[in-house]
């Protein structure tokens, strides 16, 4: 009896773990919202798409902000942080330095959600997982919609240190993107569809210097059309579009890569002709729209995945820029 009795109890105990959410992202749910502020996410998307309306770039610099603030302590909304006499936070590291903008309009969507709902209620990581989302499809049309999971709440604290070391600069080898983002939980099918982001947007001239200067992969004629507008010294902050559709979320910056035409070192790293599985994976998404805007989706999922807060795990600020 005693050992019927023992076999019983772990088995409870093994179902009672099979029961346990074993990841954050469990805590999450599309229709966090739905009963709290449903009209959140509807306010969401119209201050985004006002806002790229009144600038194309704006949807590239808002999925930008999420991809900073995820790889960063996981999606917590920290990038968001102002510095203050006792804290520097992420806007500060050199990653961000003078690159990563948007924040205007991530005041927009707070005080505007703030006012159809109450305070306290839609976080700002929550917002910046939505206003990326939303700016992907407004730029690339339906196919790139997909479901944000949402709950996360906003981060209490970071550092100027985290973001240097965990956010890739565009020098990076293969070797080194593929660490980094395995180190985040992502794999070589993430690196390579999450790259795809870098299909809209500009990128300053200090961020593509080293590239057209020294890279032997480049294009030729396009190493020199990209010279006149960013010298050798001087110019630091002269932009050139990522790819020939910078306003347009689609492929064409796999097919640039085909050509040696990707803009930074880290994008033309994705593909050497060598035929290997990166190599296979650009090849495969630039003639494969519609699979890119579908992995595109997934692989964001996952990223927005990554630690986010939940429960009563840090707070749902009044000010994004501020704790509370």
């Amino acid at each position: 009896m005693a050992a019927l009795q023992s076999f019983l109890v772990c088995l409870i105990f093994a179902f009672a773990v099979i029961l346990i959410p074993t990841s954050t992202s469990a805590q999450l749910s599309a229709d966090f919202y739905q009963k709290v502020c449903p009209k959140a996410l509807p306010i969401i998307r119209a201050v985004v798409k006002r806002a790229i309306i009144r600038e194309r770039r704006m949807g590239a610099s808002l999925l930008r902000l999420h991809f900073h603030d995820c790889f960063v302590n996981g999606c917590d909304g920290s990038v968001l942080l102002d510095d203050t006499a006792t804290f520097t936070g992420e806007k500060t590291a050199f990653p961000n330095l003078n690159s990563i903008r948007g924040f205007d309009v991530v005041d927009e969507i707070k005080a505007t959600v703030d006012k159809y709902c109450k305070p306290g209620v839609v976080s700002c990581a929550d917002i910046l997982a939505v206003a990326a989302r939303d700016s992907v499809q407004i730029l690339g049309g339906r196919s790139f919609y997909y479901k944000v999971l949402l709950g996360r709440r906003d981060a209490r604290n970071t550092t100027k240190n985290d973001a240097n070391i965990n956010l890739p600069p565009p020098f990076f080898s293969f070797a080194q993107l593929l660490s980094n983002f395995q180190s985040h939980g992502l794999d070589l099918k993430d690196l390579v569809v999450l790259s795809g982001g870098h299909s809209i947007g500009l990128a300053r001239c200090s961020s593509f210097r080293a590239r057209i200067y020294n890279d032997t992969n480049i294009n030729r004629s396009f190493a020199s059309t990209l010279k006149q507008g960013c010298p050798a010294s001087g110019g630091d902050n002269n932009t050139a579009p990522l790819d020939s559709t910078p306003a347009k979320f689609d492929t064409v910056y796999y097919k640039a890569l085909l050509n040696s035409k990707g803009l930074l070192h880290s994008d033309q790293e994705l593909f050497k002709g060598n035929g290997s599985d990166s190599d296979k994976l650009v090849r495969y998404y630039s003639y494969h729209s519609g699979h890119f805007a579908k992995d595109f989706g997934t692989s964001m999922i996952k990223m927005g995945n990554m630690k986010p807060l939940t429960g009563k795990a840090g707070e749902v600020r009044l000010n994004c820029r501020k704790i509370n």
